[in-house]
């Protein structure tokens, strides 16, 4: 019978890893466990069905069973690597064309779905003055304009880093980015070198405006190399993205935001927000910068979520089973 064939196989490789490899007792019944698998996966195509006779697409076949059932990704992974170690083995003990794991690799992990902020909490966030802080020193000026344009125009923090208060080209040096207030839009340099126009709401203007008059009052003769700078430290000099970070998560801190507020949270509100209002994914593609369409599609997931919410919330059978 085949299936005491292939129990003889399993029960030889498993043999093998206590006596050649020296496997600790544990490792060796997971790999029981996960070969058990490979078997039952077998046997069900058929009781005549040998491990011989087990194909690349059998393999493939088998993973995305596994997947189909809820099993994570770096489970099935691990059951791969398993079951390619034996079919090594296997191909000592007798003949077999090639082993049939080779090449099969387990579902890619799922991306979690980027954090959003309702609307009303990131508005509340950019636009509420940190209550520790003096609203009129130049730093927190400085903050409100960084943290409104943020999210006014779903820019990266490094975007936001490297802007500069106008366009600059000289002998060495030329803008990655820049604001142009009379237009109402930034020009930034995303990744791959792609340059992109997005525009900039009007609190966000207002904003980079009140805080102009102190950028002045910091820049410094001896530091030629940020006069071209949008934003500044204490110092006078470009801040950072790093400085961006710190100084957006104490700001909501400040306010009694528990969760870890960091710049990319403004630009995943941004960009779920702008889906939500307008129902244009290209349009959000092409503000966010994204190459591919395919990396903008996790905000409709995103927008899906919240409807599920609501309906679950207010439709009279939405009521789960386990409710009932």
């Amino acid at each position: 019978m085949s299936g005491d064939t292939n129990q003889t196989y399993l029960s030889g490789y498993l043999d093998s890893l206590a006596g050649q490899r020296q496997l600790s007792a544990h490792t060796i019944s997971n790999y029981a466990r996960d070969l058990k698998e490979l078997a039952s996966l077998t046997q069900a195509l058929g009781e005549h069905w040998k491990f011989a006779a087990v194909t690349h697409f059998h393999i493939r076949k088998f993973a995305a069973q596994l997947h189909s059932r809820g099993l994570n990704p770096s489970s099935i992974a691990r059951k791969l690597s398993a079951w390619r170690g034996f079919f090594e083995w296997l191909a000592e003990q007798t003949t077999l064309a090639s082993n049939p794991v080779e090449g099969v690799k387990a579902p890619k992990r799922a991306k979690p779905l980027p954090k959003a902020m309702a609307a009303d909490d990131a508005i509340h966030l950019v636009a509420s003055p940190n209550p520790l802080a003096d609203a009129g020193s130049s730093m927190a000026l400085c903050n409100q304009a960084m943290f409104e344009l943020l999210y006014s125009s779903g820019l990266r923090v490094s975007e936001l880093a490297g802007l500069d208060l106008r366009y600059s080209r000289q002998a060495d040096y030329e803008s990655a980015g820049w604001i142009d207030l009379d237009a109402a839009e930034v020009t930034v340099t995303g990744k791959g070198g792609k340059k992109r126009s997005v525009p900039v709401g009007k609190p966000a203007i207002q904003a980079v405006a009140a805080w102009l008059p102190q950028r002045e009052a910091l820049l410094k003769s001896d530091q030629a190399q940020h006069a071209a700078a949008l934003f500044l430290t204490e110092r006078g000099s470009r801040v950072s993205p790093r400085v961006i970070q710190l100084r957006l998560k104490h700001h909501a801190q400040s306010l009694g935001i528990a969760s870890n507020v960091h710049p990319h949270v403004l630009r995943h509100s941004f960009a779920s927000h702008m889906l939500q209002g307008s129902g244009d994914l290209r349009a959000v593609q092409e503000l966010l910068g994204h190459a591919s369409i395919a990396a903008t599609q996790v905000y409709t997931s995103l927008d899906f979520q919240r409807l599920a919410q609501v309906y679950d919330a207010a439709h009279p059978r939405a009521k789960k089973i386990s409710d009932k």
